[in-house]
């Protein structure tokens, strides 16, 4: 064999975030050499959204060389829903593990053995006969055999390779947030702590369930309660939102330091008037809420000859069907196992490529089905009578964030 025969093939990856992880690890592990470049200038360590897992995200984790134990989140077994008053209407078994996004960044990374470049703004990428390449801010060009782009909703790379591919805004806002599980009172913790809760004042919803705390911990005491607010908005009203104090709009989403302080005090009033009160306590409770507006996005394609997009970077689904690490997961096991199959790079990418386009548009209709009732809001008075048919409570638990192959 040459030594270009017998030399690892390389790739490079664009983001590395979860999805970007999940590739790196996997990649790994059938002998790539693999190096990230990740465009903040610090480790992506902090960030506690909550994540609902599913079987193929264990798969993944494991495939990854992760340890999956009882470290890895918070179990509950049971799903209800509050009334305005607070009383429990309806409830179901449901056993289910919920786990934080800090804590799959940290066992992915810890399990990552590669390169891990941060500060690295990638300004465009291309991909030639026999290798591929990204040009940095720098000026600077890297090569390797294939280039991954994973760097989010709102990928560059994605704008470059397919410009006409755009972020729809779906017609609302998704408040969220975390609160140490000893910053509530204890009635409150005995009510939604150990559970899956749900509550749905007239035109909105709000669930809520327990996640790892600070430093990634599972221990009670050490833990946190994430929620998430779904409020309808038009397009007028988002603009307002945002924007800072200074006047400028944030076109896909401000950052949370930046969120006005009347608009915090007008959404802490809307929970104290709407909500539960423990779902109210929540959120008075929670110290730096933010907010996301909630798009859809689908491509026809995710391979571009030694190029290909991951995770968000393709397909961007409504959170209410909780699949979003779980999809960038499923995209890395799908490309991994494509590449070993297939005689070359490109046919690998093209083959994953048909694969997981079919599952990423299932998955977006999926979120579309489980959010349509929340997109109603702002149309007429009709499409809001009959989306209220199917919003009942016990549909509302079954349907939400379960497990399902696509």
């Amino acid at each position: 064999m040459t030594p270009t025969q017998s030399s690892p093939r390389k790739a490079i990856i664009i983001g590395g975030s979860v999805g970007g992880l999940f590739a790196a690890n996997l990649l790994t592990r059938r002998g790539w050499e693999v190096e990230i470049f990740e465009r903040t200038p610090e480790a992506l360590t902090g960030r506690g959204a909550g994540i609902v897992t599913h079987p193929e995200l264990f798969e993944a984790l494991a495939a990854a060389g992760v340890t999956v134990d009882d470290s890895i989140g918070v179990s509950v077994n049971t799903r209800v829903t509050l009334a305005h008053d607070g009383s429990a209407v309806s409830d179901r078994e449901l056993p289910q593990t919920l786990t934080g996004w800090g804590k799959m960044y940290e066992v992915l990374g810890n399990a990552f053995p590669g390169i891990y470049c941060t500060g690295a703004h990638v300004t465009s990428v291309a991909s030639h006969a026999d290798h591929a390449e990204i040009t940095l801010q720098d000026g600077s060009i890297h090569r390797a055999d294939m280039v991954i782009a994973a760097d989010g909703f709102r990928s560059a790379v994605r704008e470059q390779l397919l410009p006409t591919a755009q972020l729809e805004y779906a017609g609302y806002i998704a408040w969220r947030g975390l609160v140490d599980e000893t910053d509530l009172t204890p009635a409150t913790h005995a009510a939604i702590f150990d559970k899956f809760a749900f509550c749905l004042p007239p035109h909105e919803q709000i669930l809520g369930y327990p996640v790892a705390g600070e430093r990634n911990s599972t221990a009670p005491g050490q833990r946190r309660f994430n929620f998430v607010w779904y409020r309808a908005t038009g397009d007028n009203a988002l603009a307002d939102l945002l924007t800072d104090a200074n006047g400028k709009c944030w076109s896909t989403g401000i950052p949370p330091g930046l969120i006005r302080p009347d608009v915090i005090a007008d959404m802490e009033s809307a929970a104290s008037d709407l909500l539960a009160p423990q779902f109210a306590e929540v959120v008075a409770r929670t110290a730096h809420p933010l907010f996301q507006p909630i798009y859809d996005l689908t491509v026809p394609q995710m391979a571009f000859g030694r190029v290909a997009l991951l995770g968000d970077a393709a397909f961007v689904a409504r959170p209410h069907c909780g699949m979003g690490v779980t999809k960038a997961a499923g995209d890395a096991m799908t490309l991994v196992r494509a590449l070993s199959d297939a005689p070359t790079i490109e046919a690998g990418l093209e083959a994953y490529s048909a694969e997981r386009v079919q599952v990423g548009q299932a998955i977006v209709e999926h979120a579309r089905h489980l959010g349509a009732y929340m997109q109603a809001q702002l149309k007429s008075d009709e499409d809001r009578a009959m989306a209220e048919r199917y919003r009942t409570p016990e549909a509302v638990m079954r349907e939400t964030a379960v497990s399902r192959r696509f």
